[in-house]
């Protein structure tokens, strides 16, 4: 079944909703079958070690991005940033920072377009202006919508020759200006395990619960012993 077939099947089903998306339609945790259905895009490590992957889209951006970096520094933590090709042509040097500190960065698209809404040549070449900007084989869809037509031409649009489509685990909520930010914290929490691939924002929209957030989620996933590590 394709993803916007089970998109609209949630709309017309409350019951699913409150269940699968709390009212909203998204996964905290990702489910196990829909990995299965889009096999080839990275959903989480496979490893018995006790190692977190954090990443960041959306940025760079001014505010939230020099949090982050400065709670990352903190805490001795390496993450990836899959950021927008207009923002980092914007702030360049929050972006140098993020590659002089150690971090991995990836693909965001240029205008963070949502491919199932967007003609296959018009995504392609947004991804493309971004690669200008962003030198990485890593490609992380907004929304986490891409169709299998535009998947298939990544490596042509990002200009590498062995490109992955990363996705995630598990969904920290901190987008979602409905959701409480003990609430996102209690997604990571709750839901963390080894091999996870957890996505925060560091974008102003997100940043009120951000800040909260993820030095808290990293306080208590050191205290369990987790290390953390860039894609």
């Amino acid at each position: 079944m394709d993803v916007r077939q089970i998109e609209n099947k949630w709309n017309k089903s409350p019951f699913l909703l409150r269940v699968m998306g709390m009212g909203r339609p998204y996964f905290v945790k990702t489910p196990w079958w829909l990995k299965r259905i889009y096999s080839s895009r990275l959903w989480s490590v496979d490893t018995n070690e006790k190692i977190i992957y954090l990443s960041f889209d959306d940025g760079p951006d001014p505010v939230a991005t020099p949090f982050v970096l400065d709670e990352l520094k903190k805490y001795d933590v390496k993450a990836s940033f899959f950021c927008i090709g207009k923002n980092v042509s914007s702030y360049p040097d929050i972006y140098k920072r993020i590659l002089d500190e150690g971090h991995r960065v990836g693909n965001h698209t240029h205008n963070h377009l949502n491919g199932w809404k967007t003609d296959n040549k018009i995504y392609l070449a947004d991804i493309a202006e971004a690669a200008r900007y962003i030198d990485s084989g890593l490609f992380r869809p907004p929304y986490g919508r891409i169709r299998s037509s535009q998947a298939r031409r990544i490596d042509r649009a990002l200009k590498k020759e062995f490109s992955k489509i990363v996705m995630w685990s598990l969904l920290s909520g901190d987008f979602d200006e409905s959701v409480t930010k003990e609430k996102c914290l209690r997604n990571v929490t709750d839901n963390a395990k080894a091999g996870s691939i957890i996505v925060f924002h560091d974008s102003q929209k997100a940043f009120p619960r951000l800040e909260y957030v993820l030095p808290r989620a990293m306080e208590f996933l050191i205290k369990k012993e987790y290390v953390f590590e860039k894609l």
